[in-house]
């Protein structure tokens, strides 16, 4: 896609800061950095969002995600954990619409990055999660 960021990195149009690359993806430090270390993994193929991918496309990137992850923590010895992070649509904070997996490293449980799921669990019946599951079931497709 001509206009797209993460399409010009991989084009090499601008510059980054890759920590690997090859012929399906490329990783590189988020200039943001939450937290030292922090790896986007994109495909270099665009492709906007999870729901976009072929089951053939995402075996090939989700494949790569462990050796990148394991490189990082390994980087350096502080790195206690991962977030791995995949953001799909604006309303779950996609800014950049080309797909793409946050890798962001854990220091502490006091660091710069943060994530938290309210606990709704007071709110759904068994009949209620039934009815979801039947429904995410029924929309599985092949």
């Amino acid at each position: 896609m001509k206009d797209c960021i993460f399409c010009k990195i991989v084009r090499g149009e601008i510059p980054s800061y890759t920590v690997y690359e090859d012929d399906v993806v490329k990783a590189f430090l988020d200039i943001s950095q939450g937290t030292p270390g922090h790896t986007l993994l994109i495909p270099k193929k665009h492709i906007a969002n999870i729901f976009d991918y072929d089951e053939e496309l995402a075996s090939e990137v989700f494949a790569r995600i462990p050796k990148v992850a394991r490189a990082i923590k390994n980087s350096n010895p502080a790195i206690k954990g991962m977030n791995i992070v995949n953001n799909n649509g604006q309303i779950a904070y996609q800014s950049v619409f080309h797909s793409h997996f946050h890798l962001v490293p854990r220091y502490t449980s006091h660091d710069d990055f943060g994530m938290t799921f309210k606990d709704n669990s007071n709110k759904y019946t068994p009949e209620k999660l039934k009815e979801i599951q039947q429904s995410i079931i029924d929309n599985m497709g092949d």
